[in-house]
């Protein structure tokens, strides 16, 4: 009986003694890849709204979250190892920038969750089987709005009365330029104004493309951001102010560097808004189930000393409508 009783108090101790392991090993750290297709400064500040959105739900870097950031510096051809070599790290979930990293990731993983914190037409560009239900591994937010150009057209002939040739800055090989552009074709009609696209797919197209503009006869510039442009926005900036040329441009860092004007989808909200679509699949949810979201905000700067460097008024009318003024 006794031997019983020591045996019995023996296995208790034992099971306790594992019990108490097993609750004292550490909890697995999520990790998660960051991949952009352009560079750090470029990126801070969507990179920063997306860290403020784990914040908000509790994911602080370094401490109960990692997060592995891979930067191109603009140079595309770079993607496909970047997103392998995330891959490798066997990452929770890979959140992209834009509809070229966001194809790198594809082709690198069918399994790994892939979030697209921006997509102009992610239906088309073959991510998602639809915006209610991505059916794969891949879900995220859409920041295509078919009224946008149309409004950037609107607000330019308002600064520029005398508007009638605008140049268009794009890339054809950025998934969504085409389809903005044939969805701004309309709206430039309508306003009667003749638009010359100018393609730029390498640094050394951004000098051809303000030449071809000025021999085309430009009176106003719509920039599309693209992964080249953006990276070299300051030398965009710089033969805009040269060309004398009023632009618009889609995002509100390119007026914070110096452009005249910029309307658009608040893309802070987004990449901070992804945020919430990695938390659900750290916590299970699969992205074939979970609906790719649309724009929800908008905003329109001006930067008052850019137009004055240009000799440009801007109408009060205009100014009043505008969020944010850049004095």
């Amino acid at each position: 009986m006794k031997k019983k009783i020591t045996v019995l108090t023996l296995c208790a101790m034992l099971f306790a003694l594992c019990s108490s392991a097993h609750a004292q090993q550490p909890k697995k750290v999520p990790r998660i890849g960051y991949l952009s297709n352009t560079s750090p400064s470029a990126d801070s500040a969507r990179y920063e709204a997306f860290r403020q959105g784990l914040r908000e739900l509790g994911y602080v870097a370094g401490k109960n979250v990692v997060i592995e950031y891979r930067y191109t510096e603009g140079k595309s051809d770079r993607l496909p190892a970047l997103a392998a070599e995330l891959v490798r790290l066997r990452v929770d979930v890979v959140v992209t920038g834009g509809g070229a990293t966001t194809r790198a990731a594809k082709e690198a993983t069918t399994t790994i969750p892939i979030v697209f914190a921006q997509d102009g037409d992610p239906v088309a560009s073959g991510f998602v089987a639809s915006l209610a239900r991505p059916g794969g591994n891949i879900t995220g937010l859409s920041n295509f709005a078919p009224e946008l150009n149309g409004k950037r057209l609107e607000l330019l002939k308002e600064i520029v009365p005398k508007l009638s040739r605008v140049a268009v800055l794009g890339t054809s090989t950025v998934p969504g330029h085409a389809r903005f552009l044939k969805e701004t074709e309309p709206a430039a009609g309508a306003l009667r104004l003749q638009l010359q696209f100018l393609d730029v797919r390498a640094p050394k197209d951004i000098e051809t493309a303000f030449r071809a503009a000025s021999k085309g006869r430009a009176d106003g510039l719509l920039v599309l951001s693209g992964p080249v442009l953006t990276s070299h926005r300051t030398q965009v900036l710089d033969l805009a102010v040269e060309s004398r040329l009023p632009a618009i441009y889609n995002f509100p860092e390119w007026v914070e560097a110096g452009g005249v004007m910029s309307y658009g989808v608040n893309l802070t909200d987004l990449f901070q808004r992804a945020a919430t679509y990695v938390d659900k699949i750290l916590k299970g949810a699969k992205p074939a189930d979970l609906p790719v979201e649309q724009p929800k905000k908008f905003e329109f700067i001006i930067n008052l000393k850019a137009a004055k460097q240009i000799g440009l008024t801007i109408p009060p009318e205009v100014l009043a409508r505008a969020n944010r003024l850049i004095r």
